[in-house]
């Protein structure tokens, strides 16, 4: 696909891109969604209900994962980029204005529930009990600064563990659920040490090196965007660990089972809940210079805000509805479509 730098387009051109305003209304009608594998099931199931909805009307959901995804989505404006994103972390500042600069400056930002950062295993193996510290230790590249990772077994990290093979099939850097895993289980894990937190505020930089970054000598895995694939493998070798979003896990209760964290077990009430650590938000975004053109963007997100409460299409799916007020906010903002204030985002 040819990558074309757009400036800001005035409407009546951004409507000829987009396929509106008497262009190809085949373009107008097409939606296209790109980004996280762990959302993708979920915007799969709104583009077969928009599409039964509104006839004639198509939407293209590619799993690329959340971090290349954005990518797609920030590359420009018209008919050859995304309309939307599927994320299952909040867009970076840097990657909005990277958006920005080529002329997508209307970024919305939709939360669509909640979902849980889940380590499985086989239902086969001996259940395993982990904390966020004991997956950093097992993990990092440099745990607490002091040395490259020599730790093979669990037991090596924690002597009431049992003395089974470090083996970890995980998400790639492009991927959200890799910035879940260092933003929600390794830098808590890392800051079990005050001296790590101490580190933060006397060096950012480095404290991100020493508490985020994996090792790379074959303890950890990396194992691509096909999450069903990944269950597949944890499934079928008993002792390794596998990280992906909980809905899958309940797709799989049959192969595979969570690994407790910390006393807790991943549960819809805990996700919900935010008790379970790696609890996280998923989104969605859209580029608003193409919802103004493309009307079938706002009925998308219409139809995502019907099925995404307690009961609806998306929780039989394993996604988590907000609760209270954040459910509240969530429905405001899948009618009111307001741009994120980019001072908001880290």
């Amino acid at each position: 696909m040819k990558k074309f730098s757009f400036a800001v387009l005035p409407m009546a051109a951004l409507l000829s891109a987009c396929g509106g305003g008497g262009g190809n209304a085949g373009a107008a009608s097409q939606l296209k969604i790109v980004g996280s594998s762990t959302v993708y099931p979920f915007t799969t199931a709104i583009a077969e209900a928009f599409q039964k909805a509104n006839p004639g009307s198509s939407a293209i959901v590619e799993s690329t994962g959340t971090g290349a995804g954005i990518k797609l989505f920030c590359d420009g404006v018209g008919q050859n980029f995304p309309d939307m994103v599927n994320a299952s972390r909040a867009m970076k500042r840097s990657e909005y204005d990277s958006c920005a600069k080529a002329g997508a400056r209307q970024v919305i930002e939709v939360p669509i529930g909640i979902d849980g950062l889940t380590m499985i295993e086989a239902n086969a193996a001996a259940p395993l009990k982990l904390t966020v510290a004991d997956i950093y230790k097992a993990l990092a590249a440099n745990p607490f600064g002091q040395g490259p990772n020599k730790a093979q077994t669990w037991k090596d990290v924690n002597p009431a563990l049992p003395a089974v093979k470090i083996r970890v099939l995980g998400p790639p850097p492009t991927s959200g659920t890799r910035d879940s895993l260092a933003d929600l289980i390794l830098t808590k894990g890392c800051e079990s040490n005050p001296a790590m937190v101490a580190l933060k505020k006397s060096d950012e930089a480095k404290h991100k090196d020493v508490c985020t970054k994996i090792r790379e000598d074959g303890a950890y895995v990396e194992a691509g965007e096909n999450d069903n694939l990944l269950v597949q493998k944890v499934a079928a070798d008993p002792g390794t660990v596998g990280v992906l979003g909980y809905s899958f896990l309940e797709q799989n209760a049959d192969k595979v089972r969570p690994v407790e964290l910390g006393g807790v077990l991943p549960t819809e009430q805990t996700i919900q809940n935010l008790s379970y650590p790696g609890a996280r938000k998923l989104y969605v975004y859209v580029k608003g210079e193409h919802a103004a053109a493309k009307p079938g963007i706002k009925q998308f997100i219409a139809e995502y805000a019907k099925n995404w409460s307690t009961g609806g299409l998306l929780e039989k799916r394993g996604l988590v509805p907000f609760g209270g007020g954040e459910a509240q906010a969530a429905a405001a903002q899948a009618t009111a479509l307001k741009p994120v204030d980019p001072a908001t985002l880290k």
